[in-house]
């Protein structure tokens, strides 16, 4: 059984996120082992709000598929967690598909101590393959009083608790270049309608208007899960998510040819389709911010987590880069979330502490006041955030409680909807060069869903 999430269209205020910025903060510290003790770290200090062991010469390794400044904001957190204990926690660069990896380090006698899992579906099958280990009465107690039930039955096979999500996603949001769609005189959309008219008059300002990652598929999936969960509905949502209708479905056919309005339109995407496939989602980010007058375009979606790549130009969000809601193909606006979970691939103290650190308030308020981040932990302190764009965004997540929806491939089993050149992602890859074969891009999807979902 998968589970979906969607958060409540009523929580998410974004009024004003488009004018605020985003900015970096230093980390909070502290050490402790039975009752709270003052910090031992570089930050604001104050009481520790979890009980760690001492792990004086211990050695542990966390993979993850993180890179640039997403890895070495999560190595902070790392590097208090040794401050705490006295371990010695080296972060191991991962490749997507997880699964594939995490196997072939299973196999040959070297799992990590614990894995950054970012697909449900992908838990599943680690608790499958029996590598992942149950979470400890310690790191439980720690979900049972910081988070909220959805969260942890996210984390949860068959009755029991493998993951602790550390990192969670709003993923309905257009990035834009602030002076591109001030020369175009644009002003920021609240329905397709709009977005693809907008999208016309930077055009013909002389920016590209879109820039798509094409090269990284899950990108795709989240175009098209944006415009499928707001034109077709939650309920229509879940069961696709579930496999329980066809991509062949009616639904699915409407929300691609509502997709290749704008991917039928090569000049509409920076580079064209094959300019697309070639650009990694970093790039994507980046090529908007920077070029002065002249980006290479002036828009792109993607989550909050944007803002760590942003933040590598030297554009300020808030005055160069700005944001708004991904538009309303129906009555309302989607809202998707995503999100990363820690597994414990190994028996011992240290993977059991480890979760447990991920889980407190504490480890989250380190990697809260980086920026380009938000946590599903509902005992955070907002005040954590660094700017009110992202404690807007963290407070919608909070306030959904139980109510919210997750990224649909990642519900999926990986060999559909988490691999590269392959499944949903390969499929939406040539979609994105061939948009006019609706029909086939249909059939292929229902195929590769069939199988994975069979097995």
């Amino acid at each position: 059984m998968r589970t979906t999430l969607r958060i409540s269209r009523a929580a998410v205020v974004f009024s004003a996120i488009g004018a605020l910025a985003l900015t970096g903060c230093s980390d909070d510290g502290g050490s402790g082992k039975g009752k709270p003790e003052k910090s031992s770290g570089n930050g604001k200090g104050g009481s520790s709000s979890v009980a760690l062991p001492k792990l004086d010469g211990e050695k542990l390794s966390v993979a993850a598929v993180w890179t640039g400044a997403e890895q070495a904001n999560f190595v902070k957190v790392l590097k208090e967690f040794e401050n705490r204990t006295g371990a010695t926690v080296t972060f191991v660069p991962a490749q997507d598909p997880i699964v594939n990896f995490l196997g072939t380090k299973i196999a040959g006698g070297q799992p990590p101590d614990v894995a950054m899992i970012p697909q449900v579906g992908a838990i599943q099958q680690a608790a499958q393959k029996k590598w992942a280990k149950p979470v400890g009465p310690e790191a439980k107690a720690q979900l049972d009083k910081n988070y909220s039930k959805v969260w942890q039955d996210l984390g949860t096979v068959d009755g029991t608790q493998y993951g602790v999500y550390f990192k969670a996603a709003n993923k309905s949001l257009i990035w834009y270049n602030a002076k591109a769609f001030e020369n175009a005189g644009a002003s920021e959309p609240k329905t397709w309608k709009d977005f693809l008219a907008t999208a016309e008059t930077v055009s013909a300002s002389g920016v590209t208007p879109v820039s798509v990652g094409g090269a990284d598929g899950w990108t795709l999936t989240d175009w098209f899960e944006n415009i499928y969960l707001s034109q077709a509905g939650p309920e229509k949502y879940d069961q696709l998510a579930q496999h329980r209708i066809k991509w062949t479905d009616p639904s699915v056919k409407d929300a691609l040819t509502t997709l290749a309005q704008l991917f039928g339109k090569p000049s509409l995407i920076a580079g064209g389709a094959d300019g697309a496939l070639q650009t990694e989602f970093p790039a994507s980010v980046t090529q908007t911010f920077t070029g002065g007058d002249q980006p290479k375009a002036a828009m792109v979606y993607e989550g909050d987590f944007v803002a760590v790549n942003i933040a590598q130009t030297k554009a300020k969000i808030g005055t160069d880069a700005k944001v708004f809601p991904f538009p309303a193909v129906g009555a309302e606006s989607p809202v998707v979330t995503g999100g990363d979970a820690a597994v414990a691939l190994k028996d011992g103290k240290g993977a059991q502490a480890l979760l447990t650190w991920l889980a407190s308030t504490d480890a989250a308020r380190i990697m809260a006041e980086q920026g380009g981040f938000i946590s599903p932990n509902k005992a955070l302190d907002a005040a954590a955030y660094p700017n009110e764009v992202q404690r807007t965004m963290a407070k919608a997540l909070i306030s959904a409680g139980d109510a919210v929806r997750f990224d649909m491939s990642d519900q999926a089993p990986q060999s559909f909807g988490g691999t590269p050149g392959k499944g949903e992602w390969k499929t939406l890859q040539d979609f994105l060069k061939n948009p006019k074969d609706i029909a086939g891009t249909q059939a292929k999807l229902e195929s590769d869903a069939a199988k994975a979902y069979k097995r």
